[in-house]
């Protein structure tokens, strides 16, 4: 216990917060993405916005399950090294529902994707999350991703791979996000695990003007108290 009080202490100083991207060159020519369109799983829903989630992923842990699919390999396999990277900007529904696929849509201009895909590394996430999310919020994808990248690049983490090194569960990790982003209070930030119980995301909730809120029951997220494993990847 005193171990993990002195790590976040630690991850607490001036000078701990880092970047998301470590490293991010973007190459002269990228995948071209592929429409994304709704479908009888996930079927076009429009209905009003009630708040937002901004949604991190752990790019370690992402890369250690998907490093072979050809839609990783910029993030995964071109040399360039991401920590916590932009999974997207979901408006979330008054209810249980959320507002999804609101409009047709073309595919997104290779001048948008580059301005954002070192935040979002992967051309056709970026089409899925303009797609399913973006639409509903009846902007353009420029100002959708100028939104959404906006929000990603204010925040700072702790060196979460020497906090990785320490026994470490949910409200801890939450904590010393938190320490790092003044005004981004602990209580808005929801961790996700996969099943082998191992770091995946972050959704940090925010109301209809984008400023950081508690997080509802039941929103998602695992307790505080669950115990996490962090993937470091090669470091």
């Amino acid at each position: 216990m005193k171990a993990v009080l002195y790590a976040l202490a630690l991850f607490g100083a001036p000078g701990a917060a880092f970047a998301q991207s470590d490293q991010c060159s973007i190459p002269a020519q990228l995948p071209r993405p592929h429409p994304d369109l709704p479908s009888a799983s996930q079927p076009r829903r429009i209905l009003p916005i009630g708040g937002y989630t901004l949604a991190l992923t752990w790019a370690p842990e992402y890369c250690h399950g998907n490093a072979r699919d050809p839609q990783a390999r910029f993030e995964c396999r071109s040399g360039n090294r991401f920590g916590f990277t932009l999974h997207g900007l979901w408006p979330d529904g008054i209810g249980k529902d959320w507002p999804q696929y609101c409009a047709a849509t073309p595919l997104l201009s290779d001048a948008v994707i580059k301005r954002s895909v070192c935040s979002t590394p992967a051309p056709q996430l970026m089409q899925h999350e303009w797609a399913k999310h973006g639409t509903c919020m009846g902007i353009t994808p420029d100002a959708y991703f100028a939104r959404s990248t906006g929000l990603y690049g204010k925040l700072r983490f702790p060196d979460v791979r020497t906090l990785s090194r320490t026994p470490l569960n949910a409200g801890q990790l939450a904590h010393a996000i938190a320490g790092q982003n003044p005004g981004l209070p602990a209580e808005t930030i929801r961790i996700t695990v996969n099943k082998r119980g191992w770091l995946d995301e972050l959704w940090l909730c925010l109301d209809k003007r984008f400023a950081y809120t508690r997080c509802h029951a039941n929103s998602g997220g695992v307790p505080d108290t669950t115990a996490i494993k962090i993937w470091r990847g090669k470091s």
